[in-house]
């Protein structure tokens, strides 16, 4: 019987961008849903970018593991955080 080799699968890296603003009550809500970025470097220069608007109560961006094919995903890192944002979970 030929058996057929399964390829490594290396879990990859997820980078999220994140931006809040209050409501009416003063509670923190996500501005938008969370975007993923194609690089660490891009997440920061976008994350300062919408920072520096002055438009947004907070702002993250964040780093973590993720092994899609069986759903772990590792602890979030933060690349960039500006103003008010929630704990993350």
């Amino acid at each position: 019987m030929l058996k057929v080799a399964k390829p490594d699968i290396k879990p990859t890296n997820l980078i999220v961008l994140l931006a809040f603003v209050r409501d009416e009550q003063g509670d923190l809500q996500n501005a938008f849903e969370p975007r993923e970025m194609p690089s660490e470097d891009k997440a920061k220069m976008d994350a300062k970018r919408m920072a520096a608007l002055g438009t947004y109560a907070g702002v993250i961006a964040w780093s973590r593991t993720a092994d899609l094919v069986n759903g772990e995903f590792g602890e979030p890192v933060v690349i960039y955080q500006h103003g008010d944002v929630p704990e993350m979970e």
